[in-house]
């Protein structure tokens, strides 16, 4: 028998070390050559690692949350043969799990040197149920919390009894729920669980740049509400008589058009401000960046050189950019570079937001729920319009207030009167 090392390959040009996002395996596991093993994550790219031989898992170097240096051994296999190893190698690096049955130290060593990674007690379990945490992804465990569902009850088809979300979404059609109702007794009882979750993958990278654009973006935002019946009407006419190959229309993509020739007529709003250099990037293409929630956490995939496209091909690649970032198969360069971000909340969107700047950009346009509401029209006629607000957060280094104000009012004019969308 032999040993195979599995080292941490360049994921990306430039790339020195990457973070561990999940971990599919453990120590002792039978894995198979393309099984996947550790997930790794680079900026806001996720990237499987499948086994390249088949064996048995003998160590496994680090925690979710960890930065891997490219080159170091990720995992150490068992495996027929020869393997890979070399005398270099021979030992596990430090911090690294190791497998049960590994050679133990020749003197006595102590709980904390027995035990390097520390288990969290376990929260109480229910009668008739494991005391070992059940295998599941921080998403299927945050979606058990959600859903009120004991993760220990639900039984898992993938490796190992790992627990996916079909698992937990057919558990409760069977009525998971009320199994539990049933199983703790009557009357309401007590909770005393307390969950620690640690910050790391896209969380850590979204909470690291919140952070940094709130603590060096001097934030100002600017609050309008636009009437926007008449481009509704336009995008039920254009939804009715489109082409079987043309998307179906949502109002985002004509405050993508709106916003595209804001950008134009007011470039000091298409820039990047950088403090290191005391300079201001101002850019001739307009790359939309779509503030979007994915079951990971916010992502912005970006619409590239929007000044190319027309609202079809506007509205084409917004929907497969942020279908690309939803499965988690964005490249790197459809998650960065955008120049201007636009983030709605749809529906949910609320009557009035303070949009956070995607750094190191110098504005952002917060798109607001359309409601219905009584309007005067030409002083005395009362109508039912559709209205919405846009409320947008600027860089105040850059961007003055007044044109805050008169970028806002364009894009106002423009969806109020949306023949000038195509002029």
């Amino acid at each position: 028998m032999g040993q195979y090392y599995y080292k941490l390959p360049d994921l990306g040009e430039g790339m020195v070390e990457a973070e561990i996002a999940e971990i599919h395996v453990k120590v002792g596991d039978m894995v198979t050559e393309d099984q996947m093993l550790i997930d790794m994550m680079t900026d806001k790219a996720t990237v499987e690692m499948p086994s390249p031989v088949d064996g048995k898992i003998l160590s496994i170097k680090g925690n979710p949350g960890d930065m891997i240096a490219v080159g170091s051994a990720m995992v150490i296999i068992e495996v027929e043969g020869a393997g890979n190893a070399d005398d270099e190698a021979a030992t596990p690096e430090a911090g690294a799990e190791t497998a049960p049955e590994a050679k133990p130290e020749p003197t006595p060593v102590s709980p904390v040197k027995a035990a390097p990674v520390a288990v969290p007690t376990p929260a109480p379990v229910m009668a008739g149920t494991t005391s070992e945490k059940p295998l599941a992804s921080p998403a299927v465990r945050r979606q058990a919390l959600e859903a009120d569902v004991d993760l220990s009850q639900v039984p898992g088809t993938g490796p190992a009894g790992r627990i996916s979300h079909q698992d937990l979404e057919d558990f409760i059609a069977a009525g998971g729920r009320m199994a539990q109702a049933l199983n703790v007794g009557a009357g309401r009882q007590k909770r005393t669980a307390i969950e620690e979750i640690p910050v790391i993958g896209i969380r850590r990278k979204i909470a690291a740049r919140m952070e940094l654009s709130k603590r060096t973006i001097p934030h100002y935002s600017y609050v309008e509400e636009i009437d926007v019946t008449e481009v509704e009407k336009l995008r039920v006419f254009l939804n009715e008589n489109r082409n079987e190959d043309q998307p179906k229309l949502s109002i985002l993509p004509f405050i993508m058009m709106a916003t595209l020739k804001g950008m134009e007529k007011f470039p000091d709003c298409n820039s990047h401000y950088d403090p290191e250099n005391s300079l201001v990037r101002k850019f001739a293409p307009v790359h939309l960046g779509i503030a979007s929630q994915t079951p990971n956490g916010l992502m912005v995939p970006v619409v590239s050189h929007a000044e190319t496209r027309d609202i079809w091909d506007m509205a084409t690649e917004m929907m497969r950019v942020s279908a690309a970032a939803r499965s988690g198969k964005a490249k790197r360069e459809e998650l960065s570079g955008s120049t201007v971000t636009i983030t709605s909340l749809g529906r949910i969107g609320g009557i009035v937001t303070t949009p956070v700047i995607n750094y190191p950009e110098v504005c952002i346009i917060g798109v607001n729920k359309i409601v219905a509401r009584p309007m005067v029209m030409n002083g005395t006629d009362i109508q039912i319009r559709q209205m919405m607000n846009l409320s947008s957060s600027f860089d105040h280094r850059v961007v003055d207030g007044y044109v805050a104000a008169e970028l806002i009012q364009f894009i106002k004019g423009a969806l109020e009167q949306p023949a000038t969308l195509f002029m």
